[in-house]
This record gives C-alpha cells, sequence and structure tokens, in this order.
C-alpha cells in the first residue's frame, strides 16, 4: 500500500480509505446504501488490512451514529493498528442544538462520537460541512481544545467551499489555533 502524508502534518495514511457509510443502514436514507451489519463489517475490515488500508472513515450522521458503533465494535482488539476518523455537523436529533458547529454540539458530538467507537481519541475529525450560523472563531476555538485535550489529533473539513476553508484557515493563522 502507498502511503502519503496527510496535508502538511506528520501523519501518514494510505492513498485508499475505507468508507463505512454502508454500515448499519438503519435510516431510510442509508438504507439505500447498504445495510451491512457487525459480521459483514468485521470481514470487511479483516480484508482491509490484509491489504494495507488501515484508515476507516465515518460519520455521527450515517445511520444516526449506527455506523461509528458497528465500526467501533469490529475494531475491537485492533484500535492501535487503525486511523479512525469521523464527522459532525449534520443533524442528530429534532433540538436546536443537535447539529452545527456550535462549541455546545461539538463537544458533544465527540464525547458521543467516542463513546460509539469505543475508543479515547479520534485520528481525524472533520467538520461534515461548514455551518453559516456559527462563527468560525468558535467552532476553531473548540476544534482546538479538542485537539488539545488528546481527544482528537488532526482536524478536516469535507464540503467546504474553498473561500470557507481559506477563512477558517486564515482565522486559525490569527489565532494560533490548531488549522
Amino acid at each position: 500500500m502507498e502511503y502519503r502524508r496527510l496535508g502538511k502534518s506528520g501523519l501518514n495514511v494510505p492513498v485508499l480509505s475505507y468508507g463505512t457509510a454502508t454500515f448499519g443502514g438503519t435510516t431510510e436514507f442509508f438504507k439505500t446504501w447498504g445495510t451491512s451489519d457487525l459480521a459483514d463489517a468485521k470481514r470487511l475490515i479483516d480484508i482491509c488490512f490484509e491489504n494495507g488500508v488501515n484508515f476507516f472513515d465515518t460519520a455521527n450522521g450515517y445511520s444516526r451514529g449506527v455506523s461509528e458503533e458497528i465500526l467501533g465494535a469490529a475494531l475491537q482488539g485492533k484500535r492501535q493498528d487503525a486511523l479512525i476518523s469521523t464527522k459532525a455537523t449534520f443533524p442528530m436529533g429534532s433540538g436546536p442544538n443537535e447539529y452545527g458547529s456550535s462549541r455546545f454540539h461539538l463537544i458533544k458530538a465527540c464525547e458521543d462520537s467516542l463513546r460509539r467507537l469505543r475508543t479515547d481519541y479520534l485520528d481525524i475529525y472533520f467538520m461534515h460541512g461548514f455551518d453559516a450560523n456559527t462563527p468560525v472563531e468558535e467552532t476553531l476555538s473548540t476544534l482546538d481544545s479538542l485537539v488539545q485535550s488528546g481527544k482528537v489529533r488532526y482536524l478536516g473539513c469535507s464540503n467546504f467551499s474553498g473561500w470557507h476553508l481559506m477563512k477558517s484557515q486564515a482565522i486559525a493563522d490569527q489565532r494560533n489555533l490548531t488549522k
């Protein structure tokens, strides 16, 4: 397997990762993608490891956390050999603070993901989308505190426009926060 550095970090990741959106399939939307159960997940993860793929990507929003639960159970005894990324931002319930990139939501989302994944740290924590309702400074400050606490090792973003990413990077630079 070929490995590359993750951005400007020192972390080496395989050029291929395994996405787990098909784990669970417990909501109507994700059911159409797949319904891999724990036995399927264990078999697929073993195939990945046999072929040098050790990077597994999930999100709290995939089947409302069931994907994370299955991935966490399937990686029992193998966590030290795996890189795990997950994402937050999209709704996890109908309440006014159950989505977005606010400090309130991100801290709860991270804690919930750690519990579901049966781990005490995330290798990469992605913002699943840009939250125009929360100040970027609040989001970045919260993410920086998650890194400083050891709960998150690296940060990333998904579904951001180029200018949203550059705005976030500039603010992180200005405030000396984790990029």
